[in-house]
């Protein structure tokens, strides 16, 4: 199929239909990680206490597999927003729109990758015969560096995805056709994001002191899903700019 024919098959299809379906993903997305994180990992890891950590992962291991998986279906639903929230935006600015995909690009493989971290942590609190040549305190010292890198490479990966924010936030407040305080908010939510990554790896130390910053990212998230999935986009402007913007591709 040419390039031609896919702008075309695109262009059949309303843009209402791309933001209502991004708007269920990004729900799920949002649901998913809230729950991954304060109703999984922050209920069975104990701060100062790995033996404690290591007992909660091995007595709740299938729930700790269900959040990994569900995390992976998460990031499955993060690739198929991006691939939307481009199409709904490429008609600002094409090669914004490729740049923030780009940088999702680069953040998703070390989502998935840190993923693995998540697992070490369950394989170390278990009791395999291969474990028998550690002693229980070395092993639980490795559980903690594994939830440790799991920390950082989320840190590491929110570094893309802040970037990314703000290339949305830009194309949203640009775009006409979305509300500019929608723009504002996925802006704050990208400075939000960057500020509570590069603490983690600068300032270890106020990580925990800045991470309430991580509310107005939530907010921005939040604001973007629930328009989508509600209002969706003003369609004869997003036709007109679409148009404009075929024009001079």
């Amino acid at each position: 199929m040419s390039t031609d024919a896919i702008k075309e098959r695109v262009r059949e299809t309303s843009p209402q239909v791309y933001a209502r379906i991004g708007g269920v993903l990004y729900l799920i997305i949002i649901v998913i990680g809230f729950c991954s994180q304060f109703f999984v990992r922050d209920k069975l890891v104990v701060s100062g206490d790995v033996t404690a950590t290591a007992n909660n992962i091995m007595a709740s291991e299938s729930l700790w597999r269900i959040s990994i998986a569900s995390e992976l279906i998460l990031l499955v639903c993060a690739v198929a927003l991006t691939l939307i929230l481009y199409v709904l935006l490429r008609p600002v600015n094409k090669n914004l729109a490729l740049l923030a995909v780009f940088f999702n690009i680069v953040e998703f493989p070390i989502e998935a990758t840190s993923k693995l971290c998540l697992f070490a942590a369950l394989f170390l609190s278990g009791n395999a015969d291969y474990l028998k040549a550690l002693e229980p305190h070395q092993l639980h010292a490795l559980v903690n560096i594994s939830l440790k890198l799991h920390d950082y490479g989320f840190g590491i990966d929110l570094v893309f995805f802040g970037f990314a924010c703000l290339v949305y936030g830009s194309l949203l407040f640009r775009s006409g056709y979305f509300p500019k305080a929608l723009g504002v908010l996925m802006a704050i939510a990208g400075l939000s994001y960057l500020t509570n990554s590069f603490t983690l790896i600068l300032a270890p130390t106020y990580a925990a002191t800045i991470f309430p910053i991580l509310v107005l990212a939530l907010t921005g998230e939040l604001s973007l899903c629930l328009w989508l999935m509600v209002k969706g986009v003003n369609v004869p402007k997003w036709d007109a700019k679409a148009r404009l913007a075929d024009l001079y591709s």
